[in-house]
């Protein structure tokens, strides 16, 4: 059980697997998919809602087990996501999409863009992509901690595009880290690229995040500001976190 291609940099079985949703109607727009979660991240956001999932070290080497459940679900779903964690982080990346696709099911990924030459490797295994757009990039390392974060996530939706692989951009988003201005400029700047699906996902801290990351409030995004944003896409949302 080892569809090997050229991509490949890892075997399947080496994957570090954080965990696994078996069914879902919201990880990928309009498709019944299974998501399975990769540890490891290079970027430390202070939001993040897989804290567990930023060393590689915390995920397990599952996916022999995880591989027969998912065969037992063919005819049940429509494809599988990975995301994480960063699921570009793994080095088994390839050959997990190649295993998957050989059992029929179609692929996406769940992404913010931090390896934009690993996203080129598996684009052509791909059907599928949510890439994470934080905000602008010069303001990424503020989010991010790292310095250069926000010209490898352009970079990466560039790519992302040349490739003609199906994709929508989300950035998740709230009033300590997104002011007016931003949003309207990250939108503009989105849809200045050719970006035609977009959509908001507001950030719903838990338990474990300090201020500023405090509840939303009701009403914001104002409408009018959500109005003017949705303008510039084919198709534009926001999500509940």
């Amino acid at each position: 059980m080892n569809a090997a291609t050229s991509t490949n940099s890892a075997p399947a079985e080496r994957a570090r697997i954080g965990g696994w949703q078996p069914f879902s109607a919201c990880d990928w727009p309009g498709r019944l998919a299974a998501v399975v979660f990769l540890a490891g991240c290079p970027w430390r956001c202070g939001y993040c809602h897989n804290p567990g999932l930023l060393q590689r070290r915390h995920g397990q080497t599952s996916w022999p087990q995880l591989c027969a459940q998912l065969q037992a679900r063919r005819g049940l779903l429509d494809g599988v996501v990975f995301s994480g964690g960063e699921p570009l982080s793994e080095p088994a990346l390839p050959a997990l999409l190649a295993e998957v696709r050989a059992m029929g099911f179609a692929t996406g990924l769940h992404s913010g863009g931090s390896h934009p030459q690993r996203l080129a490797a598996v684009l052509p295994l791909l059907d599928w992509v949510g890439l994470d757009i934080k905000t602008l990039p010069p303001q990424y390392p503020a989010i991010t901690a790292v310095a250069g974060s926000g010209e490898r996530a352009a970079a990466s939706l560039a790519l992302l595009q040349a490739s003609g692989v199906a994709y929508e951009c989300r950035s998740t988003i709230h009033p300590a880290l997104h002011d007016d201005s931003t949003l309207t400029q990250l939108a503009a700047w989105l849809a200045q690229r050719g970006v035609r699906h977009y959509a908001w996902q507001l950030l719903r801290p838990g338990p474990q995040l300090p201020q500023p990351f405090s509840p939303i409030a009701a009403g914001w995004p104002a409408p009018a500001l959500q109005a003017a944003v949705a303008s510039h896409f084919a198709h534009f949302e926001v999500r509940a976190g």
